[in-house]
């Protein structure tokens, strides 16, 4: 039998040739509309930093103040004695933000999907998730042991059958989405599927992580915005993409959360997050939730509003709905890199997103737009758009 790194030849020798190799690269500054690697600085239209918050002067002081009364690091688990004063203050701030009776905050939001399927579910219990879902909420199904069935994207009537299915066979069900979706911008159709789980007797659990921040009165997300958010079992978000820190957290009823610090073995078995980084979060929510939030929610969609002109004039079809995520579907794996690598020569840093992430031969640039973008900064992106790609 071949050695271990034969076999590993092998395997990346079958991912280059599929066109799908990825590489790490050393970013050298702050994260930022500007970024640099290998000595040059790029536009940086990859961030989920939707708000600009991730290099915020009040973050950082923020910060620096909790390690100088904190400390770097939380020593143990929750559970242990690693539960400190930064993360109550923050799921305290996460559940008044979200309205919610309380919430609970994990080292990521993959950690926070795994955590509550795998406690909430098991064998006999359905989990009916959108075809679009993230990996995250895929991989914790597996893990649940819950029957796993699968709508098509946004397809209610869909729904509807897979529910009376599942409402015949026993056991919980559990419907799970996200409001807006990572890889194409699009929102979930809220007010149908919260309409379908209550008439079928299901929960719901509502991924956040593109929206909360971006849409609603203060910034809490799309659950928020359409009206819908106290009809929702679970709500999931994250405090790396808009809120500018780290982590992800999930805010419900207070028996939730009580049975998530109990079985949530994401949660029970990992080290607390930093206590500055929770300090920053914090601080970040009340930003959110403020006069400041709200002026840098307007930029963003000005610039939004920009792009999508932009990209439409050289024949791009957009979605009517506002999102900070522009999908700019190419078509094969190859002609995506080339986009991507003829921008990163012209200065723009724009991922190229290709499958497994996607499906085969809709790999795209996926364009994502902070608050802190100009004008200029779009113009510049639109006309080398036009010289990158040939539709």
């Amino acid at each position: 039998m071949a050695g271990l790194g034969e076999q590993l030849d092998r395997d990346l020798d079958k991912i280059r040739d599929a066109g799908l190799w990825r590489e790490l690269r050393e970013i050298e500054s702050v994260q930022s509309t500007r970024i640099t690697f290998g000595g040059r600085e790029f536009i940086n239209f990859s961030s989920n930093d939707y708000l600009g918050l991730a290099a915020h002067p009040a973050l950082g002081q923020a910060a620096v103040e909790a390690i100088e009364r904190f400390a770097v690091g939380s020593g143990a688990s929750r559970l242990i004695c690693g539960s400190l004063q930064p993360h109550h203050e923050l799921e305290t701030a996460l559940a008044k933000w979200q309205e919610a009776e309380a919430a609970l905050v994990f080292s990521t939001g993959f950690a926070a999907a795994q955590g509550v399927l795998t406690s909430l579910l098991g064998q006999g219990d359905i989990l009916i998730l959108d075809k679009k879902s993230h990996a995250s909420m895929i991989d914790a199904a597996k893990l649940s042991d819950a029957t796993l069935r699968v709508f098509r994207h946004n397809d209610l009537e869909h729904l509807e059958k897979l529910l009376q299915w599942a409402g015949a066979q026993g056991g919980r069900v559990l419907v799970a989405t996200e409001s807006v979706f990572s890889m194409d911008g699009d929102r979930a159709p809220l007010a149908g599927i919260v309409e379908l789980k209550e008439r079928y007797g299901a929960w719901l659990m509502l991924d956040e992580a593109h929206a909360a921040g971006l849409y609603g009165p203060l910034g809490q997300g799309l659950a928020a915005a359409d009206g819908l958010a106290a009809r929702i079992e679970i709500r999931m978000g994250t405090l790396g993409k808009a809120v500018g820190a780290a982590g992800g957290f999930i805010c419900g009823s207070r028996q939730l959360i009580e049975l998530l610090v109990n079985k949530a073995r994401s949660f029970i078995f990992s080290t607390a997050p930093s206590p500055a980084v929770s300090v920053a979060a914090r601080v970040g929510v009340e930003l959110i939730k403020g006069e400041e939030g709200k002026s840098l929610r307007q930029q963003l969609w000005q610039r939004v509003d920009e792009l999508k002109g932009g990209v439409e004039s050289l024949c791009w079809e957009t979605s009517e709905e506002p999102s900070a995520i522009l999908p700019l579907i190419v078509g094969g794996e190859d002609k995506a890199v080339a986009a991507m690598e003829h921008l990163r020569e012209v200065g723009f840093f724009i991922p190229a997103i290709r499958y497994p992430t996607v499906p085969r031969n809709e790999a795209r640039l996926r364009v994502t737009l902070t608050a802190n973008h100009t004008t200029e900064d779009i113009n510049q992106l639109v006309n080398a758009l036009g010289q990158a790609v040939t539709r």
